[in-house]
């Protein structure tokens, strides 16, 4: 199997645009698409519209022919985000979800793209991928930042005779390219098949992606303690106070409220009834209590009835077509008074970027340095934005950019809900996949859109793709698995479920996170605790040495059954979450 670079694609104005690649270049519609071979490396490349007037270039992608194929022909399928689903996918056989759902409001939360797959039999991975054949012998293509645009790979069936192919698409999702603008695309990685395994392969991309990204991979390993898996956004004051009166037996770095203090969503610095203590009283406690204090917001939404969306209704972006404030999200248990749909602040707008970092500032001011900004997917939605030359992916770095800023190189700042590309170089740790739940699986019939059943909470779903993401710990940031199910009772996990959650939690040496009311913890529960830490502290200790744990089933299966770490292997049964050493 071959990966040959054959001709580019160009989406510009809503046509598409196809030419053969000849020499260093091609031209595609208005656009002149420069193609520079990286000394067998992969190709560096960018994109310039020659025309004489402004364009909105959805997409540029390099075409490559996949020749000598032995069927199966399969596709690593790398997620957008925190949540996206990460899994093995055979040509012909599995389907694009959005080619079920097609709900683009849905769908740009889980994709660069969000728009219906349209080609028959595409498959689709972002920022990196794997083919592999019947021969067993992977070949690899990545992009080596995700700063400046999304990285989209489609790989295509055989049609009219031809072999199937591999684009590999710098997503900018419209931006705005003025006449004569030349704009340079991430260099893109491609190791042929037969070079290494899959272990080796993603690991030489994420150590290479990390440091010319500056990734802040130096936290020190953390063990906490957050609200949110047993009382949700119903928390009170009391609750936070009552657990943290019983924390002093455990062995916390981290206390972190979730979702529920606010007034709204958006109004980050005032809160609800439920806590008439306000913020600073809360931070005190827990600093005097030897812990450092967290914080929950999601800070690119605000409910319509929010206080900064009502003193500032020019801070929101529009729908594409200007007409009304977009919508980015939906959550019922937020209210907001339009039944749970939130509005997305304008990152391309300088008084926003302004507000995010005071905000970001006022926060650590208050005592909260540990930061964990969710549903930060929301700049990437599709449409019209206060500076129309910004990609999706510059529209979420730059609220993240910002916040830094304001919290300052000191603080913590935890990505969840976040597109991973653009995130590297600015957070010091991430969710790497779904919410866990107190359940391990979900039925087919507990699927709310259709084909994304693998993005709802279950411990099964954050399993896959902790094992398959692995690999970036210490690497691109500190991974965060999400949080450990300990609690015995109000449960509907085995206890061999929960155990072997934690043994995985472990294991690949990330963030190690309580989410229980304290109260209902004992000796047994603190034991299980004690050797999950123990394993974390090794295979973090690992990961800081260049060794990180590993998924070599990765091809094999989905999800991988095998996780390869610092204690040896440890085997996953995903039927029942049972783990043992293997």
């Amino acid at each position: 199997m071959r990966l040959h670079l054959s001709r580019v694609e160009a989406e510009v104005d809503g046509a598409v645009h196809g030419a053969e690649l000849r020499h260093s270049g091609a031209t595609a519609g208005p656009l002149a698409v420069e193609v520079v071979d990286a000394g067998g490396r992969g190709y560096r490349w960018a994109v310039a519209n020659r025309g004489d007037r402004p364009v909105a270039v959805r997409s540029v992608a390099l075409v490559f022919a996949v020749d000598g194929v032995r069927a199966p022909l399969r596709l690593l399928r790398h997620g957008y985000q925190s949540w996206s689903p990460t899994d093995l996918a055979v040509v012909g056989v599995d389907r694009d979800p959005s080619t079920r759902a097609r709900l683009p409001f849905v769908q740009g939360v889980y994709h660069a793209d969000p728009r219906t797959v349209t080609k028959d039999g595409e498959l689709r991975s972002e920022w990196f991928t794997l083919v592999v054949d019947a021969g067993g012998e992977p070949a690899f293509a990545g992009f080596l930042a995700g700063t400046g645009h999304d990285g989209t790979f489609r790989l295509r069936p055989a049609a009219g005779g031809g072999p199937p192919e591999l684009a590999a698409e710098a997503y900018l999702g419209g931006a705005r390219l003025a006449p004569g603008e030349r704009r340079p695309l991430h260099e893109l990685r491609v190791v042929p098949a037969g070079t290494a395994t899959s272990v080796d392969l993603l690991a030489a991309w994420a150590g290479e992606a990390g440091a010319a990204a500056g990734a802040r991979t130096a936290a020190p390993y953390a063990v906490g303690w957050c609200s949110w898996y047993q009382y949700f956004d119903r928390v009170t004051g009391a609750d936070i106070a009552a657990n943290l009166a019983r924390a002093g037996g455990w062995p916390f770095d981290v206390f972190q409220i979730d979702d529920g203090y606010q007034a709204a969503i958006g109004d980050w610095l005032d809160t609800n009834d439920r806590f008439p203590a306000g913020l600073a009283a809360h931070a005190d406690a827990i600093a005097a209590a030897g812990l450092r204090p967290g914080l929950w917001l999601a800070p690119f939404l605000a409910a319509p009835d929010s206080g900064v969306a009502r003193d500032h209704p020019d801070w929101i972006a529009r729908t594409p077509d200007g007409a009304k404030p977009l919508f980015a999200w939906w959550n019922p248990a937020w209210g907001g008074g339009r039944d749970g749909f939130v509005l997305a602040l304008d990152t391309t707008h300088p008084d926003v970027l302004a507000h995010l970092e005071d905000l970001a500032r006022a926060l650590v001011a208050t005592g909260f340095d540990y930061l964990k900004l969710d549903f930060t997917f929301s700049p990437a939605v599709d449409g019209r934005w206060h500076d129309p030359s910004c990609t999706p992916a510059e529209r979420v770095r730059a609220g993240l950019d910002a916040i830094r800023r304001g919290a300052g190189e000191g603080a913590f700042l935890l990505g969840c809900g976040v597109p991973l590309a653009p995130a590297v170089g600015v957070v010091d740790g991430c969710r790497i996949g779904q919410d866990v739940a107190p359940t391990w699986a979900l039925d087919p019939g507990d699927e709310v859109v259709p084909g994304y059943l693998a993005v709802q909470p279950a411990t099964l779903h954050a399993y896959g793709n902790t094992v398959a993401r692995s690999f970036m710990h210490r690497r691109l940031w500190v991974n965060d698995p999400d949080c450990l199910m300990l609690r015995p009772t109000d449960t509907r996990l085995t206890p061999a479920a929960a155990a072997g959650w934690a043994a995985v939690v472990g294991a690949t040496g990330g963030l190690a996170v309580v989410s229980d009311d304290l109260a209902r913890l004992g000796p047994p529960e603190s034991a299980l605790l004690a050797r999950t830490l123990a394993a974390g502290r090794a295979a973090d200790a690992a990961a800081r040495a260049g060794r990180p744990a590993t998924a070599p089933d990765l091809l094999d299966r989905t999800p991988a059954t095998v996780i390869a770490g610092a204690a040896g292997r440890l085997v996953v049964d995903p039927a029942t979450g049972a783990a043992t050493p293997g």
